[in-house]
């Protein structure tokens, strides 16, 4: 369990896992058979970049932190999200760097294909270019997440993304999630990994969700508006 600290333990770890298994499990019929999601990201000089990911229909999964029945299971604790292993992906989003710099990122056929600086070092931004060059595969988005747990600011991944009006999305690998994205197909083996790239209040403060929709057939539903569930979550989660 990595990035645990004092926060986490007396939180994320101490909570009734029978309750975040049922709220997942509210909140993963309620979001279970997307055709796709749109994020929209309001950046801070008013420009709005939007992606859209096509999830086919897929059953949603939870990590609810239980493992139980009669096949292999895994639990990443602390526990609490709905996620989808995208089709594909088109559009744009944010990234913000590890040294503060924020970077446009396109994507085109489920993979991101370039970045572009916002603001902060451009030689960031021409590293993780020259890394998704050499390696393609590194820039394929392989998560979409959903937080289900109402949980303190931790400032730390692993707990921070299970928060209930956050999303994630992932590049890398995702083998382990019932993808088909295996290390096989990188260029070298340390390459295989599976990054998440949170969007949260205290993480991001340079952009904001504008809001995330879901589209389910005929339906249609806004989920998140910055940064809170909406009213069809929070309802899902009442029922």
């Amino acid at each position: 369990m990595h990035g645990v600290n004092p926060t986490i333990l007396s939180t994320g770890l101490a909570v009734d896992y029978e309750e975040v298994s049922a709220d997942a499990e509210k909140l993963r019929l309620a979001l279970t058979g997307a055709d796709s999601i749109e994020i929209d990201f309001a950046l801070e000089d008013g420009a709005i970049l939007r992606a859209e990911l096509d999830l086919g229909g897929q059953e949603a999964q939870k990590s609810h932190g239980l493992c139980r029945g009669d096949r292999p299971d895994i639990a990443n604790l602390p526990a609490g999200e709905v996620y989808f292993v995208p089709r594909s992906a088109n559009g744009e989003f944010p990234l913000k760097y590890e040294d503060g710099t924020l970077g446009r990122l396109t994507v085109v056929d489920g993979k991101i294909i370039q970045s572009e600086l916002i603001d902060g070092s451009q030689e960031t931004i021409d590293e993780h270019n020259q890394s998704l060059a050499d390696d393609p595969m590194t820039g394929v988005l392989g998560e979409l997440g959903f937080g289900t747990q109402v949980l303190p600011v931790s400032y730390s991944d692993i707990q921070d993304e299970k928060v209930l009006g956050t999303c994630h999305l992932a590049t890398g690998r995702d083998d382990h999630l019932g993808g088909h994205i295996v290390p096989s197909m990188f260029k070298k083996h340390e390459n295989a990994t599976h990054d998440d790239i949170l969007f949260a209040p205290h993480k991001t403060p340079n952009f904001d969700i504008r809001e995330v929709r879901m589209k389910r057939g005929d339906q249609e539903e806004s989920l998140i508006r910055h940064f809170r569930p909406t009213e069809y979550l929070l309802a899902a989660l009442r029922a």
